[in-house]
């Protein structure tokens, strides 16, 4: 009795090892990408489970292979991972540099008659090379052009244009690339279309470079060249790890 009580055991433990499976990582700020990131929402839109990273970035959450995570947090532009494997993740956020960050004015004081115009003052006029003629107030004089700044303001705001820019395309394949899309095109079902969708997920570049894309041509294509895989080809295996 009790053998076979043990070989039930060791025939229902790995079952039970699969059904409480996670996956744990670390979530750091992408610019300096030794600051770990607290309460950052990862939330398995698989199984709907939702967690907060600790204070050192960490997190652990039920999950399989072929579950999708998505990390959010205010301030930082939403990523997605799709897992192929359970082993820990090292996560960067990039922050959303359009967000004003918050400035707190201890203290200031202005003599108000440094804003009132001084009613002692006499206009005055530019002096002009031409036989001393006064120039107007409004026009040019020449001088110098003070650009201080400017050259990493432009860099800002073109690393922003291709982080929203890149958010968008992500945002169109995640809408239109689902298993319901995928399924009614190609007939695939279960684990098999998990691992064809993530073998051939549209590419960012490709999606950007042909508009409007044509999903339907890119995943027949897609599956023809899936099909031409030997079987053992067609699963997207996860990395082992030895000890």
């Amino acid at each position: 009795m009790l053998k076979k009580l043990f070989l039930l055991l060791i025939l229902v433990a790995p079952l039970w090892l699969m059904a409480q499976s996670s996956v744990s990582g670390t979530v750091f700020d992408f610019d300096n990408n030794t600051f770990p990131l607290q309460n950052v929402k990862v939330r398995n839109l698989s199984n709907n489970q939702l967690t907060l990273t600790k204070a050192a970035g960490q997190f652990n959450i039920t999950a399989k292979m072929g579950d999708l995570l998505e990390f959010s947090l205010m301030g930082y532009h939403t990523d997605t991972l799709f897992l192929i494997n359970l082993s820990p993740k090292t996560i960067y956020l990039p922050g959303n540099s359009t967000a004003l960050k918050e400035v707190e004015i201890v203290g200031s004081k202005i003599n108000p008659s440094i804003l009132s115009p001084d009613p002692l003052a006499r206009p005055y006029k530019r002096l002009a090379p031409d036989g001393l003629r006064g120039k107007g107030n409004n026009d040019r004089a020449g001088g110098l052009l003070f650009n201080l700044g400017y050259g990493k303001y432009k860099r800002q705001q073109e690393k922003i244009r291709v982080l929203e820019e890149r958010d968008r395309f992500q945002a169109e394949i995640n809408e239109v690339f689902t298993e319901a899309y995928v399924s009614d095109l190609v007939k695939l079902k279960g684990q098999e279309l998990k691992d064809f969708m993530a073998m051939y997920r549209p590419p960012e570049e490709l999606v950007k470079s042909e508009r409007p894309f044509n999903y339907d041509l890119y995943t027949v294509k897609a599956y023809h060249t899936w099909l031409k895989l030997p079987p053992e080809q067609r699963k997207v295996v996860p990395i082992s790890f030895q000890k």
